[in-house]
């Protein structure tokens, strides 16, 4: 099942899982934006995300590595 940007503890989940070891905080917001788009199942129609999003992203990125 597909998911979009929307679905923050998702991407932060899948990314945990994609790239273990990875320090969230290291990656730049346009680095994250092409991992996020990488992802499985990922949905990106509406193109665009912001860094709010991007910021939550990382931020629950860093707590699934807890």
């Amino acid at each position: 099942m597909s998911y979009g940007w929307n679905d923050v503890q998702r991407i932060a989940e899948e990314l945990a899982e994609a790239h273990p070891g990875t320090d969230p905080y290291s990656v730049g917001f346009v680095k994250l934006q092409q991992m996020i788009k990488s992802l499985p199942d990922f949905d990106d129609t509406s193109g665009r995300v912001g860094e709010k999003v991007l910021e939550a992203v990382q931020t629950l990125w860093a707590a699934e590595l807890d």
